[in-house]
């Protein structure tokens, strides 16, 4: 089938986060399976495009925004040599040094225009270059207009009469909520579409709600997720998530084991396997020495690679650094975002300069010789969505340390209550429940038998994208056949 993946980021174009991962990673396996896939996103200035080698394509297209008409260009390059990517240029929108706001972290105040501009210029970049798809794959608020459209505006143009769409929401609590009275003449709509059963949203014109309710589909990212955000953890958008209860999926990200692979990672000091894990001490070894850490060789080494947001439980991380001053015990944090955690994060690397370490930025180069130098990897997130650190962490025999939420809870198997454990699982959201945890950790540290036995489960662990894929495959499928089932031929 012919697939449209839409999104506002991409690796390794763009990235803030996971869902640049997904949307570069999912295409490969799609392709791999016989589809023609192809991806849009924006040409934010921070791409490269001598880097990626990006060619300008003979369209000058125009949308309307309100009463204004804004034209752009598409430029396109490749994933893998062999899959499209399409980028909407226009200087107005995307010509910034940042993606979604400045360099500290405040949001670009015109992002509702940059994004209804960007999903009209989707619509219209497809048609031009004469691509059908079957389905058109949208991720998070940024797109989520693109249903709506196909529903709405182009309900009768022939172009997309085969045409359904999936929309998955890789994290709710970002769903682009905005003023009505200027953003429905914006984006196009009339007031009759403005209803409580339609793009009204508690008196707000929002991006999300319009992609749940027009979509064909709807995804989440993990299981769990899928049913959190329907039951108390949907940031209000459970009753409209309830109202298409049965077609709701979770389906679970997987990781790129070709990328991140401690036996093949040209980034590490010493490689290892499956196998054979004992060259991960030499890994171990150099991390510490790049974080100049004395005498911590028998240290138990806890690490985290994030985004600083509250999201991500660094309120507990701050906890436990304050409360666990043991000096065998070394935090690691790699990671930019939230003023207040970094420089909060950043003081008590001062205060602390013998057991933390914190590196105020995205190195990814760094980020693999955490994964694979440390002992455990600390995700006590409030909510996770799915989750790849956790993911990547198992790849690297390092052990992951997590509140049972969304993702975690569906991948992360805790050492007392499971089997074949993996990690450690904590469920009550609390600095306390937190400390305990990782002194536990350090426990089973101590006992060298067990960890091994411990890393060598973590290690073993598989979640490719294989699985995951199957799976969309079968509700793009559900998808096309409701289409057929409900097309009026003309």
């Amino acid at each position: 089938m012919n697939i449209l993946m839409v999104s506002s980021e991409c690796v390794p174009f763009v990235k803030t986060g996971g869902l640049a991962d997904v949307v570069g990673t999912l295409p490969k396996y799609l392709k791999k399976n016989g589809h023609d896939v192809r991806i849009i996103i924006p040409k934010y200035s921070v791409i490269d495009g001598v880097k990626y080698n990006l060619k300008t394509l003979p369209y000058r297209l125009a949308v309307r925004l309100g009463k204004e008409e804004i034209y752009f260009r598409i430029k396109q390059g490749f994933l893998d040599e062999n899959i499209p990517v399409y980028f909407i240029e226009n200087m107005r929108f995307f010509d910034r040094s940042g993606v979604y706001g400045d360099d500290n972290g405040i949001g670009y105040g015109d992002n509702r225009e940059r994004y209804i501009f960007f999903c009209k210029a989707v619509i219209e970049s497809i048609k031009a270059m004469l691509f059908v798809p079957d389905i058109i794959h949208c991720n998070d608020w940024h797109t989520g207009l693109i249903p709506a459209y196909l529903k709405i505006t182009n309900a009768y143009d022939g172009f997309f009469w085969k045409t359904s769409a999936i929309y998955t929401i890789h994290n709710i609590a970002f769903q682009g909520s905005f003023d009505a009275a200027t953003s429905v003449p914006l984006a196009g709509f009339s007031w009759e579409d403005y209803k409580s059963d339609k793009l009204e949203f508690y008196n707000t014109f929002n991006f999300m709600k319009a992609g749940i309710v027009y979509t064909d589909i709807v995804s989440t990212v993990s299981p769990t997720y899928a049913k959190e955000i329907q039951a108390g953890f949907g940031n209000g958008m459970e009753v409209v998530l309830k109202t298409r209860k049965s077609d709701i999926y979770g389906i679970l990200n997987g990781i790129d084991y070709s990328y991140w692979n401690p036996e093949t990672d040209n980034n590490l000091a010493a490689n290892y396997s499956k196998q054979n894990i004992e060259n991960k001490i030499l890994c171990r070894k150099d991390l510490i020495e790049i974080c100049n850490f004395e005498n911590g060789n028998n240290s138990f080494v806890l690490s985290c690679v994030s985004r600083f947001d509250n999201q991500k439980g660094f309120d507990l991380i701050i906890d436990a650094i304050n409360r666990i001053q043991n000096t065998n015990i070394k935090f690691i944090i790699l990671g930019s975002g939230d003023r207040y955690i970094r420089d909060t994060l950043l003081y008590l690397q001062n205060k602390y300069p013998e057991t933390v370490k914190i590196f105020n930025k995205y190195d990814e180069n760094l980020a693999h010789k955490i994964y694979a130098g440390s002992d455990a990897f600390l995700m006590p997130s409030h909510f996770e969505p799915c989750g790849l650190s956790q993911l990547i962490a198992l790849a690297y025999g390092t052990i992951p340390i997590v509140n049972k939420t969304g993702g975690l809870a569906d991948t992360i198997y805790d050492f007392d209550k499971s089997k074949t454990p993996n990690g450690f699982v904590f469920d009550l959201y609390s600095g306390e429940s937190f400390v305990e945890k990782i002194k536990y950790a350090y426990k089973i540290f101590n006992d060298k038998t067990a960890w091994k036995n411990l890393q060598n489960n973590a290690i073993k662990c598989s979640f490719t994208w294989d699985k995951s894929v199957k799976e969309y495959e079968k509700i793009y499928n559900i998808a096309l056949k409701r289409k057929i089932n409900s097309t009026i031929y003309r």
